[in-house]
């Protein structure tokens, strides 16, 4: 398990680098500024929690378990709704999107706390 999320810890940080740079050059003519700034913030905690799920992977090699592989499951879903619904947010204005934004800003926040419980669960 400790490299398949360090694969998708790469594979995300790799996405979230190449969305980034359409934001910053693909967007800045075509939308408001409000929206590339909605776009900035997404792959900003999408690369943030790419690197999360590196540090996931290398939990999982030293504290095996349901904390630490839940802490991927979570980091994962935290970008896909977090910085998906700001993407979506940014290329469509549909502004009921960003209801959707908290509750990936939770599965972030979930996850580092499994993250730290991986740590220092009793053994």
């Amino acid at each position: 398990m400790a490299a398949r999320w360090f694969a998708t810890g790469a594979w995300m940080g790799a996405l979230g680098v190449a969305l980034g740079a359409f934001g910053a050059h693909g967007l800045k003519e075509r939308v408001s500024a409000d929206m590339v700034a909605a776009w900035e913030t997404g792959a900003r905690y999408h690369v943030l929690h790419a690197l999360a799920l590196l540090a996931t992977g290398w939990a999982c090699e030293r504290w095996p378990g349901a904390f630490a592989s839940g802490a991927g499951w979570l980091f994962l879903v935290g970008i896909a709704l977090f910085s998906g619904s700001l993407y979506a947010l940014a290329l469509t204005g549909v502004r009921a999107l960003g209801a959707i934004t908290p509750i990936g800003g939770a599965c972030f926040i979930a996850g580092w706390i499994c993250l730290a419980m991986a740590a220092t669960r009793l053994r």
